[in-house]
């Protein structure tokens, strides 16, 4: 090992360190913090995951994911060294082959193709450090346009309606700690017992303070439990919903009219629409009790202090931006924003959901939340880059259209970094069929996913135990993980691979990092100015302030917990945006042939696409995948509990055991996400994209569910048709 590899590994990796890790949790974006204990005294090491008792956010606490955390980073399913597909197998390499087989793939397709053949995909998961980064990799290193991220598919509909209604994009207008103050809180198409588990007690204590919370969801879930009123919606019209609980506060005259006036633009307009709303006709298609939503209305419209919160039952739509608007229409319409208990927040999803959509990994922006198609905001970055402005590309597209670019064959090489596209995308079956087509695949992670699996190049990435870099909570707090455990095998830090990569196509001058801090130092210029600045925060600040929130712009700054304190919004005239969202409805609707609705969602035992808490078999033991439905639906279609059904949509069919749960609609059926192969829903749902925020319309598609028996025949049928 070379002196400067021994000098990079000892600040990498504090060596004092080796038995106990102070960490964080690298799922949920809570960031929950962690006290990891190694024990080497028997044969094998034993590791046990205690919560940090001090941290702010999590307040001691751990969830069983967090506890288990540890699995994949330790686990013998570790990757350890690069491999290469020879034929269908795949062979250890050396570094240095691996590099120059990327590099003369690169240079050949591009040659052949142009500089926008090749592609870079990221993730929500990945440290701030990682992914301003990535996002200069895609643009200096590749030059290409054609750069997005899973977290498409997780916060984007709920920042687009952010940026449109605020003027910004932050997750929570407030602090965590501001929940218990509420009065009533709103938790739409958010299940945070089971997806950020940590977070609950912070409702808990708002329930005991008095808070009345109303839950809106298909189903009962954990979450459901705390409610006061639940509404079981039907998927996909939570914009109807909201309509009539506006109708419901401008009638019954629970408006601020002061502060809408004052700091809100359009509110004339909403009004106006609001007092057309037919409420027996919202009821009718929304499925709603009438009475329960009138009593919502008032509960959120008469309380002085209340939150709304949504998540991506909202937003996971093709009018999910629209979804979002509206409920950001009853925050604004009551003034329930810029004071203390009072406030509006999407729920993050991915552990830095917040800071990986800001600093350049979505197809449109720059750092600093900045536009790429904004001359100054290019001019801006070109700088800090030390590279001419008109060589920065321009945008891209969104996440699945770069499969359907990926399927045309416009673009023909990708790099993915921290995700796994094959089983996370819609229409999964399209999606892993177009990456067939590529003519090379390469994949960063610790793990063989079932993306990496079809990769072409594998390069043994790191975990968030030997990552150093900062993370951004749901808060819009940056916090700081330190490296602790050294990387196994022959494995690389993300970040070093990207560098090297870099280095081999001939631009090392850009990318020259020799630590995270110096990346993280170079991420505060670029976003100094920008709407999510970070110009103030250092790794030092960081540690002694456990966590600075954004924005953040100097070393004298505070750091901004609450926005909106002074009533003064993002927008050029300080003002905010209300607008009306007529009614709609899914984009697939049921019918006789496909008369249930599918919704899907996550489980408490395991994140994502699985591939890393399914290393632990603690997480595996209760946990697999199913179809709740109703026992009555279940009973008109001959089903039994615990016993199979096939699921079929228009894109595709899987076969998984049923469990019956009295407490989700009867025209409603639920499958958790985070499996692949046979048992992937992601199989069946719908690729239809929101134009505004192109998000796929996860959260509601047409389906017909049946007993095998029944979907033998069906296709035995459809054989003798296609023969006929």
């Amino acid at each position: 090992m070379s002196d400067f590899l021994k000098g990079f590994r000892e600040r990498e990796y504090p060596r004092q360190r080796e038995y106990h890790y102070e960490t964080q949790c690298p799922f949920c974006s809570m960031q929950c913090k962690i006290n990891l204990d190694e024990d080497r005294t028997g044969q094998k090491p034993r590791y046990k995951a205690t919560p940090l008792k001090s941290d702010p956010v999590s307040e001691g606490r751990l969830c069983p994911k967090g506890i288990y955390s540890y699995s994949h980073a330790f686990s013998a399913a570790r990757l350890r060294t690069p491999l290469l597909k020879v034929g269908e197998t795949f062979t250890p390499v050396s570094w240095e082959e691996a590099f120059d087989w990327v590099k003369e793939k690169i240079t050949s397709l591009q040659k052949n193709y142009g500089k926008n053949a090749m592609s870079v995909y990221g993730s929500g998961a990945l440290t701030n450090e990682k992914a301003y980064l990535l996002g200069k990799f895609a643009r200096v290193a590749i030059e290409t346009k054609y750069i997005d991220y899973n977290g498409r598919f997780c916060m984007s509909s709920a920042a687009s309606a952010a940026n449109q209604a605020f003027g910004v994009d932050r997750g929570m207008t407030n602090p965590l700690s501001e929940i218990p103050e509420a009065e009533c809180i709103i938790l739409a198409g958010t299940n945070i017992a089971e997806c950020q588990p940590t977070m609950m007690p912070y409702f808990r204590r708002a329930k005991a303070n008095g808070c009345k919370i109303i839950v809106i969801d298909p189903r009962e879930t954990l979450t459901s439990k705390i409610a006061d009123i639940h509404l079981k919606i039907k998927p996909g019209m939570d914009a109807a919903l909201v309509n009539g609980m506006l109708k419901v506060i401008v009638d019954e005259d629970y408006v601020n009219h002061t502060f809408l006036q004052e700091s809100v633009n359009g509110g004339g307009e909403l009004l106006a629409f609001a007092r057309t709303i037919d409420l027996n006709n919202i009821v009718s298609i929304t499925g709603v009790e009438k009475e329960l939503l009138v009593e919502a209305a008032r509960l959120y419209g008469r309380a002085k202090t209340g939150f709304v919160f949504t998540a991506r039952g909202v937003e996971q739509h093709a009018k999910g931006v629209k979804n979002v608007r509206n409920y950001i229409n009853l925050v604004l319409l009551t003034g329930k924003i810029g004071k203390s208990g009072c406030g509006f927040g999407t729920i993050t999803g991915q552990g830095n959901g917040q800071g990986g959509r800001e600093h350049g990994q979505k197809a449109d922006q720059l750092a600093g939340y900045r536009s790429i198609e904004n001359p100054e905001h290019r001019a801006h970055i070109a700088k800090v880059w030390g590279i001419e402005e008109a060589s920065l590309p321009r945008k891209g597209v969104s996440a699945y259209e770069m499969f359907e670019k990926i399927n045309e064959q416009e673009i023909r090489g990708l790099l993915v970094l921290g995700s796994n596209p094959a089983v996370s995308n819609p229409n999964a079956r399209f999606v892993k069929e177009a990456l067939k087509k590529l003519d090379f695949l390469i994949v960063i992670d610790p793990l063989l996913s079932e993306t990496a699996s079809l990769a072409d190049l594998i390069l043994p990435g790191s975990t968030y135990l030997e990552d150093e870099g900062t993370m951004t909570n749901l808060e819009g707090r940056v916090i700081l993980r330190r490296a602790v455990k050294k990387l196994p095998g022959e494995a690389k830090l993300d970040w070093k691979i990207l560098c090297e990569i870099a280095s081999v196509l001939g631009k090392e001058p850009y990318f020259s990092f020799k630590t995270a801090e110096e990346i993280f130092e170079e991420l505060r210029l670029a976003s100094s100015g920008g709407i999510a600045d970070y110009m103030g925060i250092s790794y030092e600040r960081i540690e002694k302030e456990k966590g600075v929130f954004w924005p953040c712009p100097s070393d004298e700054h505070r750091g901004t917990p609450r926005l909106f304190g002074k009533g003064i919004f993002y927008h050029e005239d300080g003002k905010a945006k209300v607008m009306s969202v007529p009614h709609h409805f899914p984009e697939e609707r049921t019918d006789e042939e496909f008369p249930l609705t599918l919704t899907t969602g996550r489980i408490l035992m395991h994140y994502q696409t699985g591939v890393q808490t399914r290393t632990a078999p603690e997480l595996n033991k209760t946990s697999e995948p199913y179809v709740e439905i109703h026992p009555d639906t279940a009973a008109d279609l001959g089903l039994t509990d615990k016993g199979l059904a096939r699921i079929v949509s228009r894109r595709g069919e899987i076969v998984l055991p049923v469990k019956f749960s009295a407490g989700i609609r009867e025209d409603t059926v639920f499958v958790p996400f985070h499996w692949e192969g046979n048992m992937n829903i992601n199989q069946l749902t719908l690729p239809e994209l929101d134009p505004e925020s192109r998000m796929p319309e996860f959260k509601a598609c047409a389906v017909r569910v049946t007993t095998l028996e029944m979907g033998s025949m069906e296709n035995q049928l459809e054989k003798r048709e296609v023969l006929v």
